[in-house]
């Protein structure tokens, strides 16, 4: 039997990168998969995978700025699929790179939407749906940005420091009612992220990057896609609040 055989997933920012790989590794184990993005055509993508491999999935449409759309991007799962048993919120974006006393109010109000609010309305719509299904688990993408700081990035690195007291926070509350919730700290990854921040492949800075890291490299979507699987399958059973890098080493320098 299938690691996530009559489970149900749903992924937000599943449209590329980590999201569109942990969205693949729970079809491969026999999850059926809710794909939600704001990019129709690449959600579409992902699920167009998903069903050539022969697994099932869907797509639906929800800023998770906006909590009216992300309840219905897990109501919507729900109906279609029967129950939600995974909920990994991972929508995020980079944001501005500015000092944080020359910081944009419009920036900061719309990195702390995405990468914070839509964490939390992840949460708090999909805990309900999880708890009627019998329990699960909840895996929130946060970055080794909320682990450490870094210059330029202030409304990214808090954000990003919150999900994992919100990780914890929930954690607590909901470990005798069947639900684990862990955050993932991924550090530098090789997806459309980074590239949209300029960081691209073979330049100076993507070398002074990688060195950043013990193994001297990038990361890639898939090795964080697997770590995202694991601790939402029941081999991680007893890991509950855990903020878990996967960085190449980036921290415990």
């Amino acid at each position: 039997m299938s690691a996530f055989e009559g489970k149900v997933a749903l992924i937000t920012g599943a449209g590329s990168g980590i999201g569109r790989e942990s969205a693949l590794g729970f079809a491969r184990g026999g999850a059926k998969v809710a794909v939600s993005d704001v990019d129709d055509a690449a959600g579409a993508e992902t699920v167009s995978l998903i069903e050539a491999a022969g697994g099932i999935a869907m797509f639906v449409h929800a800023n998770v700025a906006d909590p009216a759309q992300v309840e219905a991007a897990v109501a919507a799962t729900v109906e279609a699929f029967g129950g939600l048993n995974i909920v990994v919120n991972n929508a995020g974006i980079g944001g501005e790179a500015a000092l944080t006393g020359e910081y944009s109010l419009e920036g900061w109000q719309k990195v702390i939407d995405i990468n914070l609010n839509g964490v939390f309305y992840g949460m708090r719509f999909g805990i309900p749906a999880i708890l009627a299904s019998g329990g699960g688990a909840i895996v929130n993408i946060s970055s080794i940005l909320g682990l450490v700081g870094w210059a330029s990035a202030p409304a990214y690195v808090a954000a990003k420091h919150a999900v994992s007291g919100l990780t914890k926070a929930a954690a607590v509350e909901y470990a005798q009612q069947g639900i684990r919730v862990n955050s993932v700290h991924p550090g530098f990854i090789a997806t459309p992220l980074l590239t949209n921040a300029g960081i691209t492949s073979g330049s100076d800075l993507e070398a002074f990057i990688a060195g950043k890291h013990a193994m001297n490299r990038l990361g890639t979507a898939t090795e964080v896609a697997n770590l995202i699987v694991w601790l939402a399958s029941d081999e991680a059973s007893f890991v509950t609040g855990s903020n878990v890098a996967v960085d190449g080493g980036y921290t415990c320098q």
